[in-house]
């Protein structure tokens, strides 16, 4: 009775050989279990089929396990790149680009508005891969960047396209920009890395024509960067620059701001979840993404937290314009503007772990790129952002 126990014990045990083994050795199980019919001793039988189990085993453990391990060299790979601030600033853009469309796609919004924000985001990001140098330029030359950056605000503030008295925007064919959102948050980051006397007349520049135009919001967030900046890195030029953009925000409080809330761009960050709690979800992660590269450079590039913390007041201060106003909400929101802009700002990090491993803003390798202009839209209405 044992003997014939152990038979069928042992033929059981072939039979799970199959699953035992990897595909690749269906053979060799589908042997061994013939093998274990053949023998005539039952003890002996089981005693193979167990040392055949026991090796399947083996095998398979084995097989799964150097799956893992060149699956955790690829994750590791991917967190190393991530770990980069700019890396992670190219990652959240994407990201929030893409719950910026699925809220458009849940809330209806006209099929070119998805297009328009895909097309920023895939132009901004060839702008950053496909030109290098911007890095060590803006610390190299900041001055001259920032005031080049601020002349451009200030002529646009003089000769941009006007909307109920708002010159905030330049036409590019059909389509509209505006300039503030594209080139404010690069002059921000640029004169974070390195301000001098150049630099501040571009910041003074920038103020009077964030006044001029006048946008309250980016007004405020030129401010609340300042006064990030002056936290961090104090001294008489860094209180001049929050006295002269707190006085620009003042002069817009002043100022009628008679522009209505345009839909899909405008307060997002509360109608989306009247069109459902996941598109509400959805706008607010991409918000939080934002920051990602300013909370992953704090820590690990403690040489330039001052440019860290200017890119987060940045673009932390055009989330609570957005949600406190009749303004674009960044990234999420219809408009490319502000993907062009958030794209060109974290140009100006350093492009590699080696970059940043270096001491001092002079560490930073030249591996960055480039002053992507282009559309953020207005289509139909309203110069969205």
């Amino acid at each position: 009775m044992s003997a014939s126990f152990s038979r069928r014990l042992a033929r059981g045990i072939g039979r799970l050989l199959l699953l035992a083994y990897p595909a690749r050795d269906f053979s060799w199980a589908r042997a061994m279990q013939h093998e274990i019919d053949q023998l005539d001793n039952d003890g002996a039988a089981l005693v193979f089929a167990l040392g055949c189990l026991w090796g399947g085993c083996r095998q398979t453990a084995s097989t799964g396990l150097n799956w893992f391990a060149e699956g955790m060299k690829m994750k590791n790979g991917l967190w190393s790149w991530l770990l980069v601030p700019r890396n992670a600033g190219l990652a959240g853009a994407l990201a929030a680009t893409c719950l910026g469309i699925s809220y458009l796609l849940a809330a209806g919004a006209p099929p070119l508005y998805v297009v328009v924000n895909a097309a920023a985001f895939l132009l901004g990001a060839v702008a950053l891969s496909g030109l290098r140098g911007i890095a060590v330029r803006a610390e190299r030359h900041a001055g001259p960047i920032v005031l080049a950056l601020g002349s451009c605000l200030l002529l646009t503030s003089l000769a941009g396209a006007s909307v109920a008295g708002a010159s905030r925007w330049i036409w590019i064919g059909p389509l509209s920009v505006q300039v503030s959102l594209v080139l404010l948050p690069a002059m921000i980051v640029a004169y974070a890395r390195h301000g001098d006397a150049l630099g501040h007349a571009g910041i003074v520049a920038a103020a009077a024509a964030l006044a001029l135009q006048p946008d309250r919001a980016m007004a405020g967030v030129l401010a609340m960067s300042m006064a990030a900046l002056a936290f961090a890195r104090p001294g008489r030029s860094a209180a001049a620059a929050v006295v002269v953009t707190l006085a620009a925000f003042a002069i817009t409080l002043v100022r009628p701001d008679t522009l209505p809330a345009v839909p899909y761009v405008d307060r997002i960050l509360f109608s989306a979840f009247e069109v459902h709690v996941f598109a509400g979800l959805a706008v607010l992660l991409g918000s939080a993404l934002l920051l990602a590269p300013a909370a992953i450079g704090w820590g690990l590039d403690p040489a330039r937290r001052q440019v860290y913390l200017a890119f987060a007041a940045t673009w932390l201060g055009c989330v609570l314009a957005a949600a406190l106003g009749n303004y674009p909400t960044p990234v999420v929101g219809y408009g490319g503007s502000a993907i062009l802009g958030y794209l060109l700002s974290i140009s100006i990090f350093p492009a590699d772990a080696g970059a940043m491993a270096g001491s001092g803003d002079r560490a930073a390798t030249a591996d960055s790129d480039s002053v992507g202009i282009s559309p953020r839209t207005r289509l139909v209405t309203h110069p969205a952002g």
